[in-house]
């Protein structure tokens, strides 16, 4: 080889080409969010019905989770747990069709805009989608969880207030006009703020999985999903017990003006422990909802891609 060979410069790697955000790639988030949907709904919403009457019910009611789920299902009887899923089954096919069309697509905006250099997008990249998909949803999610907390926490024809659903938002509508519909939104938007830790360890533990394992590509969304579900609503979960608290309060005469002061009632009421109260169906329900729901999406979206 010649000298002249010798000192020629090395030829210096291009970066790969960034992924078009073409239409398709844009739009099949939103698609494979229903099926998410509705697979949560399905797994979890029993232990939504005995976490949301744990967080709201006098302390006295219950003994705690299987105390609960034994008095709702002997007075009430199985289809109880099921009260009020009839808004979450199409807010749920709603709410996760925007939270995770939403993610995808500012997935896309972190690593052409912001992550530029990256080969593929970071675990903090991921995280931060999940805060801006977190505040996009929570304008379809507040509604659709008042409504679905005030008709869970109906036990009797004492406590009934409203006729289904479609009652329920129209009598919040006729006392409070859009803002009715929408009490506890800055607690709904601070509650999914926590998707940071939610979507940052899903890809951690997602890439970790793919580099350590050999579990199959569902297999690992399934284990992901299920546990990083666990840790963000170990971490999210007192600020969902002080949400939960301004969507059950009265419209008309409300107790609590603002996000601090359901806070300052609920540590009143149950000191420290009160923040955690119903926390168990919580983390029971988390796991297989969320690792059945993911897969479910990931596999949507493989299928779509």
């Amino acid at each position: 080889m010649s000298n002249s060979d010798q000192t020629l410069p090395k030829e210096i790697p291009l970066p790969p080409p960034l992924q078009p955000a073409t239409p398709q790639n844009r739009y099949v988030g939103f698609v494979a969010g229903i099926f998410s949907g509705v697979t949560k709904l399905v797994v979890g919403h029993p232990f939504d019905t005995i976490k949301v009457r744990l967080q709201t019910a006098p302390a006295s009611r219950f003994m705690g989770p299987w105390d609960c789920f034994l008095q709702t299902t002997r007075k009430e009887g199985f289809r109880a747990l099921y009260k009020g899923a009839t808004p979450p089954l199409l807010g749920w096919m709603a709410m996760d069709s925007v939270q995770l069309g939403s993610l995808h697509n500012y997935r896309i905006l972190m690593k052409n805009h912001v992550f530029t250099e990256w080969e593929k997008l970071p675990p903090i990249g991921h995280a931060i989608s999940g805060v801006f998909a977190g505040c996009t949803v929570s304008f379809v999610a507040a509604p659709i969880e008042q409504v679905k907390a005030r008709l869970q926490v109906q036990y009797d024809a004492t406590t009934k207030l409203y006729t289904g659903p479609v009652n329920c938002a129209v009598t919040l509508y006729k006392q409070a006009g859009i803002r009715g519909l929408y009490r506890g939104l800055f607690a709904t938007m601070l509650f999914r703020s926590y998707f940071f830790f939610l979507w940052g360890s899903y890809d951690i533990m997602t890439n970790w999985a793919k580099a350590n394992t050999s579990l199959s590509t569902a297999a690992i969304n399934f284990w992901a999903g299920g546990l990083s579900a666990q840790i963000f609503w170990t971490l999210a979960y007192p600020s969902d017990v002080v949400k939960q608290a301004i969507m059950t309060d009265s419209v008309s005469n409300p107790k609590f003006k603002r996000w601090i002061d359901a806070a300052r009632y609920v540590y009143t009421q149950r000191g420290y422990r009160g923040f955690f109260r119903g926390f168990v169906p919580s983390s029971v329900r988390a796991f297989p909802a969320n690792a059945a729901a993911l897969a479910m999406f990931e596999a949507v979206m493989r299928t779509l891609a």
